[in-house]
């Protein structure tokens, strides 16, 4: 895979592969165009991603979310794509009771899912839940106003955002069927023959790079949530990384990982992420959605 900035385009079982890196993650363009197409798909997808990624990551300096992040309690206005994606995450919370709320992303002060057995103290986590819920914030767009010390983290709906973009553009550039995955996850666009779907691999738990089962994506969107890789394990208890904001505490019964498939990314990812908060009553949640979905616990 290679660095960042860096485009890879290789020709590999009928069809162009092209990949760089991009959010954290390994990122590539399959396409079924010819060379020259591929390779403007390829530039349009990174370009995109890198775009996104430098706009919207809260580990960026002086971008729009750490502006709003600095705000310390002053309203800030954003322009029509931030705005856009507020008002996607105020429907998610809606949507989920909320249970999807970005600005629990301040609740990782006292949270480190790094394997070993330290749980933080109740008391430190009730401190910080203090300053989580999408509901103490004042939305009025443009305009966004957090109280002091509240911040919002755009992470759990940025990817599968910039999947959607950069497969739109792949589209737009050649009608020749495209698949577009970035770490995971995938849109799939372009006229595609009705019996040689894509063939897309579901990762085993615990078992980097080997899939444990292999699905056909024709078109649509695929995206997956889990914890496999981020947990802490006290006294035989396994505690997963995905927190329910309203308690500051991980959710308990749910699956391992769960994997979607919708009519976008951004849906597929929005379900699979509910499910996890689901907790128990994932795949039950699931199976009331009329979309193919795979749950592994």
């Amino acid at each position: 895979m290679p660095g960042r900035g860096a485009l890879s385009l290789v020709r590999r079982e009928g069809c162009w592969l092209g990949e760089f890196t991009a959010m954290a993650s390994p990122c590539q363009v399959l396409s079924k165009a010819d060379r020259a197409a591929a390779r403007r798909q390829l530039e349009a997808a990174a370009a995109e991603a890198w775009r996104i990624e430098a706009k919207f990551s809260r580990y960026r300096d002086g971008n729009v979310v750490a502006r709003i992040n600095a705000a310390d309690g002053g309203p800030v206005a954003v322009d029509d794509e931030t705005a856009g994606l507020l008002d996607f995450a105020a429907e998610l919370y809606r949507l989920s009771g909320g249970r999807f709320d970005i600005t629990s992303g301040v609740l990782r002060e006292v949270w480190t899912f790094d394997g070993s057995d330290r749980l933080p103290a109740p008391s430190d986590v009730r401190r910080v839940l203090t300053r989580v819920g999408w509901n103490k914030v004042r939305w009025e767009r443009p305009l966004l106003t957090l109280a002091p010390g509240m911040q919002i983290d755009l992470g759990g709906i940025g990817k599968e955002y910039a999947v959607d973009r950069a497969a739109a553009l792949a589209a737009a550039i050649s009608q020749a069927p495209c698949l577009v995955n970035f770490g995971g996850d995938l849109a799939a666009v372009g006229e595609i023959a009705e019996h040689a779907p894509w063939r897309v691999g579901i990762e085993a738990l615990d078992a980097a790079g080997e899939a444990c089962r292999r699905i056909d994506l024709a078109r649509g969107g695929l995206a997956t949530s889990g914890d496999s890789r981020r947990f802490l394990l006290k006294n035989g208890i396994r505690y997963g990384h995905v927190l329910d904001p309203r308690t500051g505490w991980p959710v308990t019964g749910a699956p391992r990982s769960v994997t979607v498939a919708a009519d976008t990314c951004s849906e597929a990812g929005m379900l699979a992420t509910f499910a996890l908060l689901m907790g128990g009553d994932a795949e039950i949640f699931l199976s009331r959605q009329s979309v193919r979905y795979w749950a592994l616990r």
